[in-house]
């Protein structure tokens, strides 16, 4: 798997892997020899095959420059509390680290702290699960002090549980007669009150920053500009289309979670001087518990658009599967509900598409009007998608009759702005204006006092 440069220093040490020796200091690195367990785990309503789950996790470890030597699915129909997998399972995965070389093992599913540990023990190996993985990407992709915050929060309650097994330093400080009591018991007790202590402050810091952002949020409301949100799977195209739009340069790579911070800039659609284009973290299946509050926050600007644009890449295996894993996440932020904004799909990526199956999805396409076909990186259909997401912001508008002071230039320019004015005309000290406005406008106008 191919490596990607390094993070800055400071996101390497917030990045916890449950991976500490008796130090304190991390033991898996960037191009460490990792081999791979995908377990199918006796649950219903699976949506992915076990190879596209294998691909999935090799392209999470190579996110953060794992080298996978191997990957293998297991079949597993009981589930062993003790190490998860079946004894011949554990086996085969200990001979296998052995012939590769591999110093850790990445199990593709949660594990219980003890399952970590036993798996350890019986592989040769380090381990982390599902979680652990993720929540690395997350700390070293983490550019912006929130997100850094909510990055750590999510890793100390996931280290919480773990403080026995990773702290294993404190064992050999243990004391006394018996089995209880000694200074490495007390030594974890604190660790443990000091976890808690750090949740509590960071958890304040974060209530301040989430008060900052909804007052920045409100003067965003006020201003005449339109936002409009693009969400997705992640690696489905969100950072590229965002640069084709407006002509930046944010990260867009061949990555899982190449971007994690949102980012926002403005572009010009047509019959709009200026709407915000705000590019988001993407999402992933089975998001791990330690991460949905961070991934609510992050989206919070979603649930304030004025239209979201799910990105979807047309040419994965999995696509159905990851509109629904979309889906979900949207209707966990209360965005499938009435009154949501309108949605609008984009189906990236049909220039890898064979000629035979482009043809199919352009063909289905037409036959929908929230659907634009594109390819963000050739820059195809682009100039469509801008039509279509200019038309969905003015869906559903009415013309209303609107009489302001003549001295009230700003409500005046809002209008024009956010609106389509089709009549003007000054009678005495006041403006009659005929303005085309969308519900959601209309209703950020009632509240700014002006109607």
């Amino acid at each position: 798997m191919r490596s990607i440069s390094g993070p800055k220093p400071r996101a390497r040490r917030r990045a916890i892997l449950n991976n500490f020796d008796g130090n304190g200091a991390i033991e898996v690195a960037r191009g460490e020899r990792a081999v791979i367990a995908v377990p199918e785990l006796p649950r219903e309503g699976a949506r992915r095959s076990a190879e596209a789950r294998v691909e999935e996790a090799q392209g999470l470890a190579a996110a953060i420059g794992i080298d996978v030597v191997a990957a293998k699915s297991f079949r597993v129909r009981t589930i062993r509390p003790a190490t998860l997998l079946g004894k011949g399972q554990v086996d085969e995965l200990a001979e296998l680290a052995k012939a590769e070389e591999a110093r850790l093992l990445i199990v593709d599913a949660p594990l219980a702290p003890i399952q970590q540990k036993n798996l350890e023990d019986e592989v040769g190996a380090k381990v982390i699960d599902r979680t652990g993985l993720i929540l690395e990407i997350f700390g070293e992709r983490a550019a912006t002090a929130e997100g850094q915050l909510q990055v750590e929060l999510a890793h100390l309650e996931y280290q919480a549980g773990r403080l026995v097994r990773s702290w294993t330093h404190l064992e050999r400080q243990r004391g006394g007669f018996g089995f209880l009591g000694g200074p490495g018991e007390t030594q974890i007790e604190a660790d443990r009150r000091l976890i808690r202590d750090r949740m509590a402050k960071i958890r304040r810091e974060l209530e301040q920053v989430k008060r900052t952002r909804s007052l920045h949020r409100d003067r965003r409301q006020r201003a005449p500009w339109p936002v409009v949100a693009l969400v997705g799977y992640t690696n489905a195209g969100k950072s590229t289309l965002f640069n084709r739009l407006t002509g930046e340069t944010v990260f867009a790579e061949d990555l899982l979670f190449a971007t994690l911070d949102p980012t926002m800039r403005d572009i010009r659609l047509p019959g709009f001087d200026k709407v915000i284009l705000s590019d988001t973290v993407g999402f992933v299946s089975d998001l791990p518990t330690e991460l949905i509050a961070a991934f609510r926050a992050t989206l919070e600007e979603v649930q304030s658009a004025d239209l979201i644009v799910h990105v979807r890449d047309m040419s994965h295996p999995d696509r159905e599967a990851q509109r629904e894993d979309v889906d979900d996440v949207l209707k966990s932020l209360g965005l499938a509900e009435e009154g949501a904004p309108p949605r609008l799909e984009a189906w990236n990526k049909i220039d890898l598409m064979s000629a035979e199956e482009r043809l199919q999805v352009i063909a289905q396409a037409q036959r929908r009007d929230d659907v634009v076909p594109i390819s963000a990186l050739r820059g195809d259909n682009l100039a469509e998608l801008r039509e279509h997401v200019a038309m969905a912001l003015r869906s559903g508008e009415q013309v209303h009759e609107i009489r302001l002071p003549a001295g009230a230039g700003e409500r005046i320019a809002w209008l024009h702005a956010r609106g389509e004015v089709l009549d003007q005309h000054v009678e005495q000290d006041e403006v009659q204006l005929s303005v085309r406005l969308s519900p959601e406008n209309w209703a950020r106008f009632q509240s700014l006092g002006a109607a």
